[in-house]
Order: structure tokens, then C-alpha cells, then sequence
């Protein structure tokens, strides 16, 4: 800074003001300064800006996945709005265990950040404790509650797995199964539809759950699986399109029809559901409109304007295409 003033006639503290508060610096003292500071490469301190002015202007984002659409649409979103007011994005990819995801947010905390995001809503006591301690805006995605630690946006994982069973039903079909990931909010949604659909069509849908995140192996394995042990048609819903996906290749694979023999129906509408053959049946989350309605919720906290709700459904809604 000493460098940068002398080049720009004048003092350190002035390039410090330019800095911190440009508005208090002349338009043509901060012309200087910002050639200055192009011409030698100086990075500014944020860590000694953030004492100063009681802002870090970072935002933390924790995701079970950073390679999952579903999750990387979501935080891209979020992350435009956020850079657009000045903020960057300090992202975690924490998996789907709480005890990792604990030692996250107590790391991600110790860099003191402005705000946090965080995927779900479960989380462990001692993530919450910390969490409230810190006295920053807190925002849960994915899902909702109705006791959030400060604010959640999402849709209920067991109104989306009962929508998949009345969708089911009205389309006539009588036998089911689910193929499902290990994530608690995957079997959620499959406790939700074998309860729905048992209660309508009374029969017990069958269930090929996996403790491993979806792949398309796991699909195929798991469409295996069902009809090794006596599933002999109907519709198969799965915890996400991928799983989905390997389920359609496992049935074509086997020379079975879609939706003739097997119907399938997914999770998530990730960019290649319609494009696969046949299309896939699957639930739609806004997940841009996600990303969003969290930035808008931060921003909000961070003006200092009462939030309306605490709590913000976004919804979901069936997107009906040839698989079911």
C-alpha cells in the first residue's frame, strides 16, 4: 500500500480509504490509486479488511455434491446473485455424513464468514450449537421445517414421494417398487410413496434400497434386484433421475418394454431426462429459483429488512413423459 501510495501521490492511508470506502476518495485520486494498484499487482488484504470493517464478504456453501446437477444449478444461481452485491462463494463439498459435514461448518466458521448456506435440514447438535452461536444469517435449502435454524428454502421430500404415488395411482397402475439412494432425504421420499401407494392400492410396494449414493449401476442393480425377487411389472420409483436412468437401461438390457412392462419414474428432472429414450416421467425442483429465493433471503438479513417467513416452499411438480 505504502508502494501504491507513492506512486499515486498520496498517502497510505488515502489508498486504505480508496479501498475500504471509495466514496470518500475523489474520482480522479482513485483513477491514480486503481492504476497504481494495476501496474504493481497488489492484492488488498481482506483478512485485514474484514477487522476493519466487520465484513468478510464471504458466504459459505456446503453441498453433499459439487458434481450432482442438482446441487451445482442450485449453488449457481445462488452464487450469481451473492457475486453480484459483492460477495464470493466459499464452497464445501461435505458428503452425506453429518459428523463430516460438523467438521465443515466449524472450519468454514473460523474463517468468519457472513452467512451460511447449508443442504437439509438435519444436522448434528453440536453443527446447530455452533451455527446459532455465531450470529450470522443461516440459510437451509433442499427442504423445509417448521423449527429451521434461522431460515430454510425448499419443498417437503414427503409430499414429493406421496405426489409420485397419486400420480401413479391415477395412471393406473396396481404394483410398484422403489429403487432408492442412501441420502436420509432419498428415503424419505421412497418411505413416503411405498406408505401412499400401499394405503391406495393395497398392495406393498416393493423396495430396493442402496446405503451408496445413485449411480446408474446402482439402477441397474437395483431393477435386478426387484425382479429377482418377484416384482413382475408396474411402476418403479426411484430416488433420483439417475438411478432412473439405470433402471431404463437395465429394462432394455433385459428386453423388457417402457412403459409397457416396467414404468419409470424419477427425481430431480436433470438436463438428459427428456433426452433419453424413452423420455423420463420425473419430479421437477426449480433449482435455479432455489438458488435465488436463498441469495434473496441473505441479502435481505444483510440490509437489515425484517424477513416475512422463515420458512419458503418453493414446490415441485410432476413432469409426465413417455417412461410412466
Amino acid at each position: 500500500m505504502q508502494t501504491v501510495g507513492r506512486m499515486a501521490g498520496v498517502s497510505q492511508v488515502t489508498v486504505s480509504r480508496a479501498l475500504s470506502e471509495p466514496s470518500r476518495v475523489t474520482p480522479e485520486t482513485l483513477r491514480r490509486i486503481h492504476e497504481a494498484i494495476r501496474i504493481t499487482g497488489f492484492v488488498p488484504n481482506a483478512l485485514a479488511g474484514a477487522l476493519a470493517s466487520q465484513r468478510s464478504m464471504l458466504v459459505s456453501a456446503l453441498v453433499p455434491s459439487i458434481t450432482n446437477i442438482v446441487y451445482a444449478s442450485m449453488i449457481a444461481s445462488f452464487n450469481e446473485r451473492m457475486r453480484a452485491r459483492g460477495y464470493q462463494i466459499l464452497l464445501s463439498e461435505t458428503g452425506f455424513d453429518p459428523g463430516d459435514e460438523e467438521a465443515f461448518i466449524a472450519t468454514h466458521l473460523s474463517r468468519r464468514p457472513d452467512a451460511v448456506l447449508l443442504t437439509g435440514i438435519h444436522h448434528s447438535a453440536q453443527a446447530r450449537r455452533m451455527l446459532l452461536a455465531a450470529g450470522i444469517p443461516v440459510v437451509e435449502v433442499w427442504d423445509i421445517s417448521t423449527t429451521p435454524i434461522d431460515i430454510c428454502v425448499g419443498f417437503s421430500h414427503v409430499e414429493a414421494g406421496r405426489a409420485a404415488a397419486d400420480f401413479a395411482i391415477e395412471a393406473g397402475y396396481r404394483r410398484a417398487a422403489c429403487v432408492s439412494a442412501g441420502d436420509e432425504r432419498a428415503r424419505r421420499r421412497q418411505q413416503a410413496f411405498s406408505a401412499r401407494f400401499e394405503r391406495s392400492a393395497g398392495h406393498a410396494a416393493l423396495n430396493a434400497a442402496f446405503d451408496a449414493p445413485a449411480t446408474l449401476a446402482n439402477g441397474r442393480a437395483g431393477l435386478s434386484r426387484l425382479l429377482r425377487e418377484g416384482f413382475s411389472g408396474g411402476v418403479v420409483f426411484c430416488s433420483s433421475d439417475l438411478l432412473a436412468h439405470g433402471v431404463l437401461i437395465e429394462a432394455h438390457a433385459r428386453g423388457l418394454s417402457v412403459p409397457g412392462d416396467v414404468a419409470v419414474v424419477g427425481f430431480g428432472d436433470q438436463d438428459y431426462a427428456a433426452a433419453v429414450e424413452p423420455a423420463l416421467t420425473t419430479i421437477r425442483v426449480d433449482r435455479e429459483a432455489l438458488g435465488a429465493a436463498a441469495a434473496e433471503t441473505i441479502l435481505s438479513r444483510f440490509r437489515g429488512e425484517d424477513q416475512p417467513e422463515n420458512v419458503i416452499d418453493i414446490g415441485f411438480r410432476i413432469i409426465r413423459r413417455a417412461s410412466a
